[in-house]
């Protein structure tokens, strides 16, 4: 399903592994512009979200996770990030958007809505 910004949820979340991958944005920067730029949408987004946090439930479903990637030949210590945040989805039942929808392939069960830039 492809969406655009009028047809995002009115609540979106963030999880605390996205922020994470945001957190080492600015720490990985080569010039002081890129590292402004980055520590502001850091900034940003903490001050507009609340992370969805990793617990047991995302835990859990991390290894359904894990268990889809395996069954279609990805491995999925590859795209370590992209699995977590998809065990947060699933776990709190939630549809996850994102402009990068291939990084998702192979997850059962999980609602991967594209978001056109």
């Amino acid at each position: 399903m492809e969406c655009d910004a009028q047809t995002l949820p009115h609540r979106p979340h963030i999880t605390a592994i996205t922020l994470a991958e945001l957190s080492v944005g600015p720490l990985v920067a080569r010039t002081d512009a890129e590292r402004a730029h980055r520590q502001a949408h850091l900034q940003q987004a903490e001050a507009d979200f609340e992370p969805l946090p990793f617990d047991a439930a995302a835990a859990r479903a991390f290894g359904r996770v894990a268990s889809s990637l395996r069954s279609v030949g990805r491995k999925p210590q590859a795209r370590a990030y992209d699995a977590l945040i998809a065990a947060i989805a699933l776990s709190q039942d939630l549809p996850l958007y994102t402009a990068n929808p291939a990084d998702f392939d192979g997850i059962e069960g999980l609602d991967v809505r594209t978001v056109r830039r």
